[in-house]
Formats: C-alpha cells, structure tokens, sequence
C-alpha cells in the first residue's frame, strides 16, 4: 500500500504544533491557578516577600491586617476606631466585599449613613449579585425611606434567600410602615436563620414592642449583647425598653445606663438619659437630674437636646432666667425639639418680657402648626398670646392667630397665665 503524504505539510510540524498547543493551554490554566491564589492570598504572599528581602523598619501594614485590627477594635466597643482600620483596608483594597460590607454595617451603628451609602454604592458595583450590596444599601434606607429599603432587600434576597440581614431590614422597614404583623414576621424570619448577628437580635426588638410583646424585644436585645458586650448601642435601646415594660419603675433603666458610662466613660448621650430618667420618675429627682445635663453638655458643649432638657428642669423650678439661657443655646445648637422656643415664650412672659415672649411665641406657634400631634401646645401658645395682649398695653390691639380655646392651661409652679 502507497500512503500518500502532502509534503507541504510536515508530519513533525503537525506534533509540534499539537503538543505547543497543549503546552499552552497548561501553562495558561497554571497561570490562572496561581493568579487567583496569589489574590485570594495576597497579603500572605506580600508578608513573604518582605520577609525574603530582609526589609527593615516599620512594616506597612497590610488590608488583612487593617480588618483584622478593625474586627478587635470593633469587639472591644471602639467603634469610630474600628471604622478607621477598616476605612484602612478598603482604600487598600477597593474591591474587597468583605472589607466594604464590615465598614458599611459599622458605619450605620455610628449613625454615619452619607458615607454608609457610597460604600454600599461601591459593593453594588464589585459584586452586584453579593446580597451584602443590597444589605448595605437597604439598610440606610430602612429609616428615611421605607418602602425603597423593602424593595432593595428583596433584590438582595432574590441573590441569596437565606441572608439574614436582609430580612432584618424589612421587619425594621415594615414596621415604620405600620406593618407590625409584616414586620415581626421578617424579623423573626432573620433571628431563625442567624441568631449569632447583632444586627438582626438589635432589629427584633422595633417590631415586637410595636406589638407590645416588650419581654421579647427585651430578650433579643440582651443577646444582642451576650454576642458583644462592649457595643454601646444595643444598652440604649435596652434601657429604653426596660422604661417602657416596667411603668413607673426606672431602676434597671438607670443601671444600663450607668453601664454604659463604664464602656465609654464620656458618651453625652447617655448622661442626658440619665437626666431625662430621673427627671421622668413620679417623684421627679431634678437636683439628681440636672448635674448630668450639666455634665453631658460640658462634654459636648453643642448638644442642644441636653440645653433642651436642662431648661424644662428650670423652668418647671421657676429658674426663668436660666431657662431663657438654657433655651438659646438649645436653638442656637441646632436642636429641633419645639419646646425650645414655647418654652422660652412662656419663661419670658413670666418675667414680663412681653415683647420676647410675644415674638418667641408667634415663632413658635408657626413651626407648631407645621407639625403632626402639636393640638396641644398650639393652644397653649394661644393662650399666652392672649394673655399677652390682656396684660400688656403695647399688644393690646394684636390680633391672636385664632380664637383661644377653652383648654386651659396646664398648671405650673406659680399658677394660671390669666390677668
């Protein structure tokens, strides 16, 4: 038999084309292979590196070790120095979810959400079918708009089902809402698929007081705490429920309170609760009260709710001169608390300012009538204008806004605002 060859075609060429060809394709997919483990192990690899070249000095430190320090820092309470390691290792490493995801979640507990948003835009955009993208993204709408964060947390579970924290935010969202039965229901749905996250213990709670079951939320929130006990937050929210389920009974509200001043020994917030607290009970203790407003404004001295509740307290103990004080700085610190400025209208008319209580109080009344639920101290402010204009010549002629109802006034420390 003749076997005809195409010379133009050499046999050996034809063998050493298939085997570089095979060769090349090895060498690729080794390639790939020791690429990706070189990212998946980058910092290792680098730490390494260093190492072998024998470089001295103070080491940079690596992303790895950025989040690891921020993860410790997070755990011990230090929340704005854990949001800067962290902080850290994204500006290192951009496209890292998991880096991004840990610095968005503590960006919202530190209440910080403008900057919570970029970086939730920034995971969307490394990894947009990762559910920790839309958790990040949900959960610094679930406050300011509801509906927005429900239908971005079910983009998110539509990638993952079984995330946990998407679900939390819903029951929050829901619960904002009016939705209580929704939103318990999405609440408790996340607490059954991870009860080891503090996020999703912390978000049981809104919609199981709203449907007054008060010693569940009660009890999400003490394992909120069992899962971090230096994390100040989930003991703000704690107190407050104990003042809620226990009327008129404030004893384990003050003592979380005092617990967290041992955590962050300068945390303003909550000696203002301490003062609120003691202003609150039935036998209200101001001279206890008032040394911790005295104390979380001279830590912060442009807190304007701790001015807020400091002139209540002197006003009600006919301190008016200190009231007027205390309800300047308040305005002038940007609180938006309305009793502000009534207050300050009805401080200056007991010392016949009536020209200031006249001007503070129209004000007043004005940003009142602007808001849901102020019936009642539109009416009050009523009130002292028409006493106003009974009591002083100059404003005898004014015009009140509306007819003074027949509500009286509630009493105070020296009587009605009659003439």
């Amino acid at each position: 038999m003749n076997i005809k060859r195409d010379p133009s075609r050499s046999f050996f060429a034809q063998k050493r084309r298939g085997a570089s060809t095979r060769f090349l394709f090895f060498f690729t997919m080794l390639a790939a292979a020791l690429t990706a483990l070189y990212l998946a192990n980058m910092d290792a690899v680098q730490a390494e590196a260093f190492r072998a070249l024998n470089i001295s000095g103070e080491p940079t430190m690596l992303p790895s070790q950025h989040a690891t320090r921020g993860q410790t820092l997070f755990y011990d309470g230090e929340l704005d120095e854990a949001i800067a390691e962290f902080e850290q290792a994204v500006a290192m490493r951009p496209n890292n979810i998991d880096y991004l995801y840990e610095l968005g979640m503590m960006l919202m507990e530190a209440d910080r959400f403008d900057r919570a948003r970029e970086i939730a835009a920034q995971a969307l955009e490394v990894a947009p079918d990762d559910p920790r993208g839309y958790t990040l993204r949900a959960r610094s709408l679930m406050w300011s708009d509801p509906p927005q964060a429900i239908q971005v947390a079910i983009q998110g579970i539509d990638r993952d089902p079984e995330f946990a924290p998407l679900y939390a935010i819903q029951g929050v969202a829901y619960t904002n809402l009016a939705r209580w039965q929704e939103g318990l229901r999405m609440a408790t749905r996340a607490r059954e698929l991870d009860p080891n996250d503090i996020f999703v213990q912390m978000s049981y709670q809104w919609p199981a007081t709203y449907r007054g079951d008060f010693r569940g939320a009660i009890e999400a929130l003490e394992t909120a705490i069992g899962l971090n006990p230096n994390l100040v937050t989930p003991y703000f929210y704690l107190a407050r429920l104990y003042s809620l389920a226990q009327v008129g009974e404030q004893t384990m509200a003050i003592a979380t309170y005092y617990r967290i001043l041992e955590l962050s020994p300068d945390n303003e917030r909550a000696y203002l609760r301490l003062c609120q607290t003691y202003a609150a009970v039935d036998q209200a203790r101001f001279d206890i009260a008032q040394p911790y407003c005295d104390r979380a404004i001279a830590i912060n001295p442009e807190y304007g709710d701790a001015y807020a509740q400091r002139g209540q307290m002197q006003y009600v103990r006919r301190n008016y001169e200190g009231a007027i004080e205390s309800f300047e700085a308040c305005i002038e610190n940007g609180s938006q608390l309305i009793e502000c400025r009534y207050l300050m209208g009805f401080s200056h008319y007991r010392l016949a300012n009536y020209a200031e209580a006249w001007e503070i109080s129209n004000e007043a009344r004005a940003i009142a009538s602007n808001m849901s639920g102020m019936g009642i101290i539109v009416e009050n402010i009523d009130n002292i204008l028409d006493a106003i204009t009974r009591r002083s010549p100059d404003f005898s002629d004014q015009p009140i806004p509306t007819t003074v109802p027949p509500t009286p006034l509630p009493p105070t420390p020296i009587g009605g605002f009659g003439g």
